[in-house]
Parts: structure tokens; C-alpha cells; sequence
């Protein structure tokens, strides 16, 4: 191996390590995002707050980047400037328990939201996307998170995109029907997380590896808000 080619790998293996004890140290103070050693956010190269994977709103409105990171996805009000002291008041009668948040996650297959290769919503995909809507208004709504995928048929940038655009439509059609935009956060996935196992849909492209695909083909949608 010649020098240059050593360093790189060198300095390839430093960033993965970093990366690996920032995980490790948010872990350990329960943090939501990744920090480094000097207890900053890790960003990625978008300028988006590094998640980890215990992240959700309730618990990034704990995090002190929470605001920082995801302010218009956290519960109203956990942003807005401290009130003033007042002075101290009579010791009140105990609260009653906090609400207890309540998570709905909803997985709808994408070939009953778009045609193979689509990112257009059918008239069928519109009515399931009615029932998460309908689900959401039992809530006190707090996020609805939508991570569009792909099927392996394509390339990877392609079908990376292909995942955003699936899932920004559903965004549209559930703001379309009254939820708030700032409450709903979008993602693509990609082919990155398929259902189907390496051994299962052998072969090239035809009908019978597409439809064999098709539980790939899916947006992953989850609703989160305390119950009314």
C-alpha cells in the first residue's frame, strides 16, 4: 500500500471512529442528535442535525439542539422565549399526569399509492391516505413522519429520489387535507431497507420479479401526538 492510499485509509477509519464515540456519548446523557468531543451537534453535509436512532419530537424537545435541530417539528411552545420569573406563589395542588403520548405508525403499500415506477397518487393510494388523516384528528398532533422506498430495480441515486418524490407527494395530499406542513417531516429511504430477503425475487426485470418486489415498494407513515 503507498503512502498516500495509507493516509486515507487512516483518515477514513479517524472520522468512522469519531463518528462511532459521538453516537456513544449522546447515548450515554440521552441525547437525540450525535456530538462530538467538544459537546456540538454533528451535522451532515446538507447542514441537517446528525439523528440518532432513539430520536422522536417528544424526545428532541428534551435535547438542548432540539430547538436548534428541529424546532418546527417539536411540540408548540417548547421554543418560545422563558416567561420572566414571578415570584414565588403558594405551593399549588399536585398536577395531574402528564398526557401519555401515544405513537400510530401505518405502513401503506406504494403500489396502491402509485403505479410501478410512479410518484403520482392513484384514487385508490388518495382514499388510504383519507384513513391516516381520519387517524391524525384522534390525536393532539405532534408529528406525522412519511419515509417513502424503492424496490431494487433502477439505480440507487435514481431510486433515491424516486422515495423523496413518493413521499413529498404524500405530503402535499395530507396538507391538502388540513395538517399543518411543519407538522410533517418527509424522507426517502431509497432501496437501502427492503422487506423482501436477499434469496427472494431472483433474476432480471419482468413482471413476475416486479410484482414479487412489491412489498418494497411502500411508504412507511407514523403518526405521533398524545390521544384526545
Amino acid at each position: 500500500m503507498n503512502k498516500t492510499a495509507k493516509h486515507s485509509v487512516m483518515a477514513l477509519l479517524a472520522v468512522t471512529l469519531g463518528l462511532c464515540a459521538s453516537l456513544a456519548q449522546a447515548q450515554a446523557v440521552n441525547r437525540v442528535y450525535a456530538i462530538d468531543q467538544r459537546g456540538e451537534v454533528v451535522m451532515d453535509p446538507y447542514g441537517l442535525c446528525w439523528r440518532t436512532s432513539w430520536w422522536t419530537p417528544a424526545a428532541a424537545a428534551q435535547d438542548p439542539a432540539g430547538c436548534k435541530c428541529d424546532k418546527d417539528l417539536l411540540p408548540k411552545g417548547t421554543c418560545d422565549a422563558a416567561a420572566p420569573a414571578a415570584a414565588p406563589a403558594a405551593p399549588a395542588a399536585p398536577a395531574a399526569p402528564a398526557a401519555v403520548p401515544a405513537n400510530k405508525k401505518v405502513t401503506v403499500a406504494a403500489d396502491a399509492l402509485f403505479d410501478f415506477n410512479k410518484a403520482t397518487l392513484r384514487p385508490e393510494g388518495k382514499a388510504k391516505l383519507d384513513g391516516v388523516v381520519a387517524a391524525s384528528q384522534k390525536l393532539t398532533l405532534e408529528v406525522v413522519i412519511a419515509v417513502g422506498h424503492a424496490d431494487r430495480i433502477g439505480g440507487a441515486a435514481y431510486n433515491q429520489k424516486l422515495s423523496e418524490r413518493r413521499a413529498a407527494a404524500v405530503k402535499d395530499y395530507l396538507v391538502g387535507k388540513g395538517i399543518p406542513a411543519n407538522r410533517i417531516y418527509t424522507e426517502g429511504k431509497g432501496n437501502k431497507q427492503p422487506v423482501t430477503k436477499p434469496g427472494d425475487c431472483k433474476g432480471p426485470k419482468s413482471a413476475k420479479v416486479i410484482a414479487c418486489l412489491q412489498p418494497d415498494r411502500r411508504v412507511d407513515i407514523e403518526i405521533i401526538g398524545t390521544q384526545k
